[in-house]
């Protein structure tokens, strides 16, 4: 695989979360490019450690690789690694993730994301680190009346602590981007899937359970679309913004195309040969009816050209899932 395009890199890179799901795909992607590589990642429990102690264990055993375990809220543990390393760029992914959390623990959520991206951005000022990559989300256009979502689109209502955290961090940016001039561009991923995706997001979970013959809940009336993005195009999109870094920027990553959650959940059902025990539940609060990325701009200034439609991405995923967690489709 080869997202991106002829720009070049060079390390040492920093990535943030570089032991998750779409971390750990990058840094795949950077060792393969032979480029110096350093990470941060706490391996919190908000999914089983292991899985990320299994991202990485191939990442180990490369040279170019370092790993750090730590708390990017832990402002002198950063300060100490900038110190060590002169990081050539910053591509921050590390979050607390997930919008039906962050209703039951805001003030978490605003340390990791609100401090931790704070921390960063000081250290890179302090350090000299002119070009800073981060992960935004689709959460913060919230309850969009207007579709396909623009960057252009005002996004100042958003309707859970998770999706305010991401818009603030890209104010923040703004502000170091306009003081320090600092590149920096924030990429909106629209709910992203493929090998290694989060146990508890819905193509995962609602595999596993079809696999498994539990019932699937359906919360709502299952009418509510999302725009699902397989990882290789969302890393093109990355790679491709850490190649180009603009000055300041916004880019919606996404498929630009929609499919109801029954739709999806037919999709999974097709792809294992089972079908779904569905059990409807009242809609949960925070969550949005709809996401659906215009990727106008991104098609324009990031040659961004994504090719996984969900009919090809949900076998993919879901010969990964049975591969990795046993059993047969």
């Amino acid at each position: 695989m080869s997202p991106g395009d002829s720009g070049s890199l060079a390390g040492p890179i920093l990535v943030t979360g570089g032991a998750g799901f779409i971390g750990s795909h990058l840094v795949d992607h950077l060792l393969g490019r032979g480029i110096e590589t350093v990470v941060v990642d706490d391996f919190n429990d908000f999914y089983d450690p292991r899985i990320k102690r299994t991202n990485v264990a191939g990442h180990r055993k490369d040279p170019r690789y370092r790993l750090v375990e730590g708390d990017i809220a832990d402002r002198p543990l950063l300060e100490r690694l900038f110190d060590e390393v002169p990081f050539a760029l910053v591509v921050h992914l590390a979050a607390r993730a997930g919008v039906r959390p962050s209703l039951r623990d805001p003030l978490l959520y605003e340390r990791t994301n609100g401090i931790g991206t704070l921390n960063l951005l000081e250290c890179c000022r302090a350090g000299g680190v002119r070009d800073f990559i981060i992960a935004s989300s689709s959460s913060v256009y919230g309850i969009n009346s207007k579709v396909p979502f623009s960057e252009e689109d005002p996004v100042e209502r958003p309707i859970s602590p998770y999706a305010a955290t991401k818009r603030a961090n890209e104010l923040t940016c703004f502000t170091y981007h306009h003081l320090y001039g600092m590149n920096i561009t924030c990429l909106r991923f629209f709910t992203v899937y493929g090998p290694r995706q989060r146990p508890e997001m819905a193509i995962h979970k609602f595999t596993r359970l079809i696999h498994e013959g539990r019932p699937v809940p359906v919360f709502g009336d299952g009418s509510a679309q999302r725009d699902f993005t397989y990882i290789d195009d969302i890393l093109q999109g990355v790679v491709r913004s850490m190649e180009r870094r603009l000055p300041y920027e916004i880019f919606n990553l996404g498929e630009s195309s929609t499919i109801d959650l029954l739709g999806l959940i037919r999709l999974i059902e097709k792809a294992l040969g089972k079908k779904a025990d569905l059990q409807f539940l009242p809609a949960e609060p925070g969550d949005v009816p709809i996401t659906f990325a215009d990727i106008t701009k991104s098609r324009r200034l990031l040659d961004y050209a994504p090719k996984t439609p969900l009919e090809d991405g949900i076998p993919e995923f879901v010969r990964w899932f049975v591969k990795t967690q046993g059993g047969t489709a």
